[in-house]
């Protein structure tokens, strides 16, 4: 997995100790159900295109930090060849516990969970960190 800015780094909000809501009062399934929620908020012409991406939700990255609340693992649209049949699906991986520590309340992690997929999404369509910025949206 490449973790260079270009495939999807988010690198924005927590620090290495928490601050947030205790990750205990979040549970996976919570986190889950979220990020179902947040998905279903998005605008049609956003989420329509994104055929063979799959969304997952893990606790923390591989190197167990808080520095990074989602992750687009895959090829942008910008930067495909051929893609096909038997391909295997991106993923945008979104970090329940890094985006507890960044956050005071529910409403703040429901807020910051809907960011963290528009920015991620945004990688999967070929626009980086800059064009975010520029846009508003990182």
């Amino acid at each position: 997995m490449d973790d260079s800015p270009e495939n999807g780094d988010d690198e924005q909000g927590a620090d290495d100790q928490p601050t947030g809501i205790d990750p205990s009062e979040v549970d996976a399934e919570a986190f889950d159900a979220m990020v179902v929620d947040q998905l279903d908020l998005l605008p049609d012409d956003m989420v329509d295109g994104l055929d063979n991406v799959v969304f997952v939700t893990e606790d923390r990255p591989e190197d167990g930090s808080l520095g990074l609340l989602g992750l687009y693992d895959g090829v942008a649209l910008t930067e495909r060849g051929q893609y096909g049949f038997g391909e295997l699906p991106d993923r945008i991986i979104l970090y329940r516990e890094p985006h507890l520590a960044v956050v005071e309340d529910l409403d703040q992690l429901a807020d910051e969970i809907h960011v963290t997929l528009v920015h991620e999404i945004a990688h999967f369509y070929g626009i980086d960190d800059d064009q975010l910025h520029e846009l508003g949206w990182a």
